[in-house]
């Protein structure tokens, strides 16, 4: 049987969850799928997603370091822009740039340092 991927699910940071929820949920339109405690007293450890992109939030130290980048492959980035800047958030107002590998890009940074750039090919492949 040959090797296959099948998802790949980055873990990012956070240290607060209704600031996380408030930037993940609110601003980007992600919706909690689910939340875990080992007690309650202990860190959440959260998945979110849209549209089929999934992300790990974790209040955990050791899972992951903050500042890290996710770097997403998608299409509909004009939608997606108007969307989340219409709804006010009043930390971030992100713009579409255009790469040096020939595609857009919006690029947002949730309270905790995390990087998302969400890519669109300025050209789409061709079908074979």
């Amino acid at each position: 049987m040959a090797i296959s991927f099948e998802k790949t699910i980055p873990i990012l940071r956070i240290f607060d969850v209704a600031k996380a929820k408030d930037f993940y949920c609110g601003f980007l339109g992600f919706h909690v799928d689910w939340e875990h405690r080992f007690d309650d007293g202990s860190p959440v450890y959260m998945q979110v997603s849209k549209a089929g992109l999934t992300l790990h939030l974790s209040e955990h130290h050791g899972d992951c370091c903050p500042g890290s980048t996710v770097f997403v492959w998608m299409t509909g980035i004009e939608e997606f822009r108007k969307e989340i800047t219409s709804k006010g958030y009043k930390f971030m107002r992100p713009g579409i740039e255009t790469t040096f590998y020939d595609a857009k890009c919006v690029q947002v940074i949730d309270p905790f340092g995390n990087h998302i750039r969400f890519n669109e090919e300025l050209k789409p492949k061709q079908e074979s």
